[in-house]
C-alpha cells in the first residue's frame, strides 16, 4: 500500500534569516509512504497530519534538512510498519520567482 499526504499547507517559523525567525511563512509538506496492509493495524493519515503540524509549529526548525529528519523520526517512531518514506518540504514564498524545496526518501 501507498499512503499519500499532498500539499499539507502550514504557517510556521522555519529558516535561518532574521525575518524567518520572527514571522511565520507558508510551507507545503508532501509525504508518501509504503507499508504492508494489515487489517489489525492501519496507518491513520489524520494522525500523521496532526503530528506533522505539531512538530513543525513547536520545533521552529532553522534548516529544512533538520525538519525533514525530525519528521522522519516522528513518523517512523509512530508507524514502524512503514517500509519506505518520502518527505518533501517546500517554501513557495521565500523567493519571488520560484518555489524552493528539499526532499528525502528513506528505505527501512
Amino acid at each position: 500500500m501507498h499512503i499519500h499526504i499532498e500539499q499539507l499547507t502550514l504557517e510556521v517559523i522555519i529558516g535561518l534569516l532574521d525575518f524567518e525567525r520572527e514571522h511565520t511563512q507558508r510551507v507545503i509538506v508532501d509525504m508518501e509512504a509504503t507499508y504492508e496492509y494489515d487489517r489489525e493495524k492501519f496507518i491513520n493519515y489524520a494522525d500523521i497530519v496532526l503530528s506533522i503540524e505539531t512538530e513543525l509549529r513547536e520545533k521552529r526548525y532553522k534548516l529544512l534538512e533538520e525538519a525533514l529528519y525530525g519528521l522522519q523520526n516522528l513518523i517512523i517512531t509512530d508507524y514502524p510498519e512503514i517500509n519506505t518514506l518520502k518527505l518533501k518540504i517546500s517554501k513557495p514564498d521565500i523567493l519571488p520567482q520560484c518555489t524552493v524545496a528539499l526532499s528525502k526518501t528513506w528505505i527501512f
